[in-house]
């Protein structure tokens, strides 16, 4: 008897097993709740995508003639990822972008914005291709034409090659201006008969402030004061980077327009993160510190790309720490854009510290405003995230922080410490847009929340808090829409859950839930939440 119950009860575990491994629940189940949203919600044509980045997702990091990048040496160094996680296999979509392209038809998408990884392409930065790199983007493409899927080309997501580091100093050099104009070049040349979309740069601003102002990405510079670097000058090299970043922008932008865009009938911009920063109060002050971070944020690339200068608070509180552009690089900068890509995520309250000058400065200090959220969150993230503590914990005291407005979060957290849910933020970052910046023509090119990584499979899959926040974010999007933004399009980040940086397999961004130990992709509940506001697909 007790071996016919055990046999039972294997039988039963096998069978839930199995609907685990084919879940599909939602598919002919109940009709998933839009929100009265759905493609006629949205301007004709409008785009649905998803979006991933080569790094994060392709593996065959060091194989198949790819040349590392900086990432590829950042994360070597011990401690610098969440349970030392690595790129090298991520979750294999060098060999399984048929399944993942499969996937995105299945659930009716439009497009996929991926990235082209220089190194893979160029080992070296310049010089001998890698055409085993070069065949593998023409399969991608191919198929995703074959199965409909618009393609996205995106030129650099956070993975400068490391040979040119070690050549020049890679971004902090003007070298890097020619070298990623040739590479973007060499990929108009390659792919643009079948690419009619094509994005400089990811978030060029994460790579300056990021990479060198508290070295928490690669290539880890920053000053002593403000990360554990062994190198760097937070004071000058974030400005120094950026400037190159939109030179080697507008250059790229240039060889396209001349030799290129008249015959292939394509278009090329920039991806800008954008989180809205809204004041704490309603003082003068506040109002102001609020501004400032919009300036020292998205008015960093955005302003010179529209105006042809750096906005006026950067160049009043930088001074002379802040390059300038020659009258020709303001001809080549100037209206380098056919459209903007905006990565909108989260909101923070902002405030006037009322502080003096301090006397050590970088990026982040030069914006002088006040942070309103927990303490407690900020130690969490400076205990999990920087080796020394003591270090960390010594730059908090150059940075002031204060409660919520009235003890009120900004919104709820999702599992990255950064990440508040604020919708309405979605709207304000979109508004803003087109009344700072002539309403330029925008793809909301990024937005999602993640889940922790050990969250389990059956759990994974029901992620009700994901297809609330893409309703309630899509929601506030079509109201901008509708008031008179240029949006055409809206890319979900992520397809897959991936590598995500410093936060390795820890964080899950995806539509699509990856086992990590077969890479087995299952769609949750958000995926199809997609297929039903996206309907069937129309030819």
């Amino acid at each position: 008897m007790k071996m016919l119950s055990l046999l039972h009860l294997l039988l039963h575990l096998l069978l839930v097993t199995q609907c685990l491994a084919d879940a599909e629940p939602w598919e002919e189940s109940a009709r998933l709740d839009t929100g009265g949203l759905s493609r006629a919600s949205f301007p004709k044509g409008f785009i649905f995508g998803t979006a991933a980045s080569a790094y994060q997702v392709e593996g065959m990091a060091s194989k198949e003639g790819r040349g590392p990048s900086i990432w590829d040496i950042f994360v070597k160094k011990p401690g610098t990822i969440a349970n030392n996680g690595t790129a090298e296999v991520s979750v294999d979509e060098y060999h399984r972008y048929k399944e993942d392209v499969d996937i995105m038809a299945k659930m009716n998408f439009d497009a996929y914005r991926f990235s082209i990884s220089w190194s893979r392409i160029f080992p070296n930065g310049v010089g001998k291709v890698n055409w085993k790199g070069v065949a593998y983007y023409n399969r991608l493409i191919n198929y995703l034409l074959e199965r409909g899927i618009t393609p996205y080309a995106n030129l650099y997501h956070y993975d400068l090659p490391e040979a040119l580091e070690k050549k020049y100093q890679g971004l902090l050099s003007q070298n890097v201006v020619k070298d990623f104009a040739d590479f973007a070049d060499f990929c108009f040349k390659t792919y643009g008969d079948r690419v009619k979309n094509w994005m400089t740069f990811n978030e060029p601003r994460v790579v300056a402030a990021l990479g060198y102002d508290n070295g928490f990405f690669a290539p880890g510079r920053c000053s002593k004061a403000f990360g554990n670097c062994t190198e760097g000058n937070s004071a000058t090299e974030p400005y120094i980077v950026a400037h190159h970043l939109i030179l080697a922008h507008a250059a790229a932008v240039q060889r396209y327009r001349e030799k290129y865009q008249t015959k292939q009938k394509g278009r090329i911009g920039i991806l800008l993160d954008f989180v809205w920063y809204e004041p704490l109060t309603r003082s003068k002050a506040d109002q102001l510190a609020a501004q400032r971070a919009r300036d020292f944020h998205v008015g960093w690339f955005l302003h010179p790309i529209v105006y042809g200068e750096y906005p006026k608070t950067m160049q009043n509180i930088v001074g002379a720490r802040l390059p300038k552009f020659t009258k020709q690089e303001v001809k080549m900068v100037k209206g380098s854009i056919d459209f903007v890509g905006i990565n909108q995520y989260t909101s923070y309250y902002m405030y006037d510290p009322n502080r003096p000058k301090q006397e050590v400065t970088g990026y982040q200090m030069d914006w002088n405003v006040g942070f309103a959220c927990k303490f407690l969150f900020i130690v969490q993230l400076l205990t999990n995230l920087f080796t020394e503590f003591p270090l960390a914990i010594k730059s908090l005291t150059l940075i002031n922080f204060a409660d919520e407005r009235n003890g009120v979060p900004v919104g709820p957290r999702a599992y990255s410490y950064w990440l508040y849910m604020v919708p309405w933020g979605m709207y304000k970052a979109v508004t803003y847009v087109k009344e700072k910046y002539q309403n330029p023509t925008v793809i909301l090119s990024e937005n999602g929340m993640d889940d922790p990584g050990n969250i389990t499979l059956r759990a994974g899959l029901q992620d009700t808090t994901r297809v609330n926040f893409y309703k309630s974010y899509l929601t506030e999007l079509k109201k901008a829409i509708d008031d008179g933004a240029n949006v055409i399009g809206y890319f979900a980040w992520s397809l897959l859950d991936n590598f995500e940086w410093r936060s390795g397999y820890t964080s899950r961004f995806g539509l699509v839930y990856v086992d990590y130990r077969t890479l087995k992709r299952y769609p949750k509940m958000s995926a199809y939440w997609f297929k039903e506001l996206l309907g069937r697909k129309k030819n």
